[in-house]
């Protein structure tokens, strides 16, 4: 599996590529700016794309940017955004176009090797690895109060935001410690409310509910 990684930290980006290489990924290209994600990006067309959100000449938000840019030169491309930050308005653009594997994960949030690892793999197989915290914020710049979501039960939203996550429904109930035939009726409910079609395919369904709450439907 080919990866183009975009860290500015030469620590940091040593540190990854030698994790990643240490579980059998090649490692296309290693870059520390904007302008040289954007070229590897480009030419050499990977399978998975890990970003640092901000990256060298700004600084501010041009790792995501560039990843932006790509998803729309190649649709699907999938895109692993590593932040210290929640960039909201950027990270609901990158979920709420609906196609390829998605995941934003926080630095000082990333324990382990395996759950990194773990993250790669399931962002490029066209999975979503989305931090709670990440969800969370992305959730509440909605009231409660607003339509549809304020239909949802507490439940539901709780259901809803462990969704977001890239849980299964089995994992789900696992969590909740429930059936997974209650977890079913719950995620029924929550696709009936919101006005959207039901769909067994994890991440397509975490990517409908996100991107309809991105675009404000009421």
């Amino acid at each position: 599996m080919r990866v183009v990684l975009a860290e500015d930290l030469f620590l940091l980006r040593d540190g990854l590529v030698r994790m990643l290489e240490a579980y059998d990924f090649e490692i296309a290209a290693a870059v520390e700016s904007g302008p040289e994600l954007s070229r590897a990006l480009a030419e050499l067309e990977p399978d998975v794309a890990v970003v640092d959100v901000r990256l060298p000449p700004s600084h501010t938000d041009e790792g995501l940017q560039c990843a932006l840019q790509a998803r729309r030169d190649r649709p699907g491309l999938p895109v692993l955004v590593l932040s210290q930050h929640v960039e909201q308005l950027y990270a609901r653009e990158l979920l709420a176009d609906g196609t390829g594997g998605v995941g934003y994960l926080l630095k000082d949030r990333v324990f382990d090797a395996e759950q990194f690892i773990d993250a790669v793999r399931r962002v490029a197989a066209g999975g979503t690895a989305m931090d709670p915290q990440v969800i969370q914020q992305l959730l509440s710049r909605r009231s409660v109060g607003d339509q549809p979501l304020g239909r949802l039960t507490p439940r539901e939203l709780e259901v809803l935001e462990l969704m977001a996550q890239g849980r299964s429904n089995a994992a789900i109930a696992a969590q909740l410690v429930v059936t997974e035939r209650a977890i079913a009726k719950h995620t029924s409910n929550i696709f009936t409310k919101l006005g959207l079609e039901v769909s067994d395919d994890d991440n397509r369904r975490v990517l409908a509910v996100l991107a309809y709450l991105d675009q404000g439907h009421r």
